[in-house]
């Protein structure tokens, strides 16, 4: 498996839905290789591995601006969160006065 950190960036828009596939394609040789580790996919792609999230994220928004775009933990578990918790007002949030 050979990341594709020099790739340069397109002008076509990713797709998240297919950045999944691509992930979930090759997830078996992900956590034979990379357990723990950071991945980025872009453009159906495998970008590279990165030991935290925080660096995953740098390197996607240099290359790929605002995204969309795939960063997974390998070998961990989807993670849902209801849309209230995702998309709360952020006008209410520390509001309450005691």
């Amino acid at each position: 498996m050979q990341a594709i950190l020099d790739k340069p960036m397109t002008d076509q828009p990713s797709n998240v839905r297919e950045d999944i596939a691509a992930y979930e394609a090759q997830q078996g040789e992900l956590e034979a290789a990379f357990f723990g580790k950071w991945v980025l996919f872009y453009d159906r792609q495998f970008i590279g591995t990165f030991d935290s999230f925080d660096e995953a994220a740098r390197i996607a928004v240099a290359r790929f601006g605002k995204g969309p775009y795939l960063i997974r933990r390998v070998g961990s578990t989807s993670v849902t969160l209801p849309a209230s918790v995702m998309y709360g007002p952020l006008h209410a949030i520390n509001l309450m006065r005691v």
